[in-house]
């Protein structure tokens, strides 16, 4: 787990803060009184997470587009940021092939973009990529990809998100490794939790589903994917930026995901998200399985954690069904008008407290 005192008055620049993880990263990094500067554009989603926790009160919010690297170099210029967590991105999957231009125009040269601002920035120190599990050539087999198997995502954000990385790997040994600058790429598995409105999401369509009073329509019950809880993966990328802030030897490419013992069937989630949405909404809800004949996407996908665990001494704190409970219980609050932004400050304790 991350140090909570070594964050407290620490300048923190994040991309993507009005995005699904940015809010729960941005809440987080408050809760250590860390100078938080989020740089994104509004809110995709309704409702938006961030508007809910009416963030933009309590940190410096940016609105602005990762393509537009003048703006961007301004948002450098005024926070002056030590740490850097770049998760500005296109991350559907769908979307990506509906749009493949931005998909890439965002994915990659965003990434030329940010990279380009540390190169520049003489403040900053660690750097966190965030990328995603899908970047390895998806083979279905049946073990848990490592960091040093081949890149290549199948469809667009995949394949972007793989060059994101070569170009990170560029950078570092073109530039940033001889000013210092310490690098992470970080590939996380599926994060569930409370406040992702995204379209195309499997919680978030569950949700809307129970709101609505109807079955929940599942594609592909049978996909395999390593679920975790949003703030697993956060403790993971706070770890690492502040491990290689303190050493930069510590700098590289990790894996963050559940353990293989909860790498779960979709349709296994649904049905668990069921029996909990019961628990704690009193509302008895069913899934189908419809299949809609859409793009390809991977049905077997799971990673292997032992380098970070190695390297750092780090294991999950929730599993699958205390992350899908935590999920749950927040999206039940939200729908009954409850306290959501309360109900996040005390999973972000619970969850701090464990660890």
């Amino acid at each position: 787990m991350f140090d909570f005192s070594f964050y407290k008055g620490k300048r923190v620049l994040i991309t993507g803060h009005t995005g699904f993880k940015g809010v729960w990263l941005s809440r987080l990094l408050l809760t250590t009184g860390a100078e938080v500067t989020g740089y994104a554009l509004e809110p995709s989603a309704a409702p938006a997470l961030f508007d809910l926790c009416a963030l933009s009160h309590e940190m410096r919010s940016v609105t602005g587009d990762i393509r537009n690297l003048d703006a961007l170099r301004n948002a450098f210029a005024q926070s002056r940021p030590e740490i850097v967590i770049h998760m500005a991105a296109q991350p559907i999957v769908r979307r990506s092939y509906q749009d493949p231009v931005y998909t890439y125009e965002t994915n990659v040269m965003g990434t030329v973009n940010l990279l380009e601002c540390v190169r520049h920035t003489d403040s900053v120190q660690s750097v966190v990529n965030v990328t995603t599990d899908k970047v390895y050539r998806n083979r279905e087999w049946d073990w848990p990809y490592r960091e040093c198997d081949e890149l290549n995502g199948y469809d667009p954000y995949s394949n972007s998100k793989s060059c994101s990385e070569l170009v990170t790997g560029c950078y570092i040994h073109s530039f940033l490794g001889e000013k210092n600058v310490a690098v992470s790429t970080v590939r996380a598995g599926n994060v569930i939790g409370g406040g992702d409105f995204s379209e195309d999401r499997i919680i978030p369509d569950c949700v809307r589903a129970a709101k609505a009073g109807q079955e929940i329509v599942v594609r592909n019950p049978n996909s395999i994917r390593p679920y975790q809880h949003v703030l697993e993966a956060l403790a993971a990328y706070l770890m690492i930026a502040q491990r290689q802030y303190e050493n930069g030897t510590y700098a590289g490419c990790y894996n963050v995901g559940p353990d293989e013992t909860d790498c779960v069937a979709t349709g296994e989630l649904v049905s668990c998200f069921c029996e909990k949405w019961m628990q704690y909404a009193g509302k008895s809800i069913s899934w189908v399985e419809r299949s809609d004949g859409g793009p390809h996407e991977a049905k077997l996908l799971k990673l292997d954690c032992a380098r970070l665990k190695r390297i750092f001494g780090w294991k999950p704190n929730w599993h699958f069904e205390t992350a899908l409970e935590k999920t749950v219980e927040w999206y039940a609050e939200y729908v009954r008008g409850g306290d959501v932004k309360g109900c996040m400050g005390k999973q972000i304790s619970d969850f701090c407290q464990k660890g």
